[in-house]
């Protein structure tokens, strides 16, 4: 499989990750990845950075050290409401967002509280990718989040961390089953994320791709092989700002 970019990756910043903006973006492209993205956790994370980090992305060269760069969030889902934790005036700062629930910023609801929860995050015209939609602590609905997505122009994530043995998200293999399918029934396309949170992780999506071949989900679904595929997702988004 083709799998030429990472958006998901996470620097010093973010608090509990180990590796720098530049060590990021250098392991990216010494990896053969063309396209790499940082999206630092949000403020509600715990540790995380203020939101004056996102106001001076100006200052970071799209096309730093030969690699196309993205800088962006992981945006907090907030409440069953799709509510996420930067104002409108950061968010135009960022060039993506990713949107997920996080324990330490929500609590696991019902079925239909985290679908709602999830679909309304899909409203926020900054955001791309959700984030590991298969987290089993939010137990959701994967046909209407499947169509939902295709209908937003909105990315569901392939998350590597959540199958790497042992990880803490413990029934998310099984869960990435049911989503793909729901993937599938809808031709809703989705992206591997790595969730790097130190360098040599960057692009690092050895797990995500043992799940997409052992469910024969259709490699022309996966983003990952396209960096125009991934900017065409962007582009739509920002048009809706």
């Amino acid at each position: 499989m083709k799998d030429i970019l990472d958006v998901h990756t996470h620097t010093i910043a973010s608090g509990h990750a180990y590796s720098t903006l530049k060590e990021n973006i250098t392991a990216a492209k010494e990896k053969g990845l063309e396209l790499v993205g940082i999206s630092e956790h949000a403020p509600h994370m715990p540790g995380s950075c203020h939101e004056i980090y996102f106001i001076n992305f100006k200052v970071i060269p799209r096309d730093a050290y030969g690699i196309k760069l993205v800088m962006g969030a992981e945006l907090n889902i907030l409440d069953y409401y799709g509510s996420t934790d930067l104002p409108a005036q950061i968010l135009r700062q960022l060039d993506y967002a990713v949107a997920s629930l996080h324990t330490p910023c929500i609590n696991a609801g019902t079925v239909e509280e985290n679908t709602a929860a999830i679909i309304g995050a899909m409203k926020n015209p900054t955001v791309v990718i959700i984030g590991h939609p298969d987290n089993p602590f939010y137990p959701v609905d994967f046909d209407k989040i499947a169509r939902a997505a295709k209908d937003n122009h909105v990315l569901l994530e392939l998350n590597n961390s959540s199958y790497i043995p042992n990880a803490p998200r413990i029934g998310s293999r099984e869960n990435a089953k049911l989503m793909l399918a729901a993937c599938q029934k809808y031709q809703t396309e989705i992206i591997m994320g790595s969730d790097a949170h130190i360098d040599f992780d960057v692009g690092n999506h050895e797990f995500s791709q043992e799940v997409i071949t052992e469910n024969n989900f259709p490699e022309n679904l996966v983003v990952n092989s396209s960096a125009e595929k991934f900017f065409e997702y962007v582009n739509y988004r920002k048009n809706l700002r």
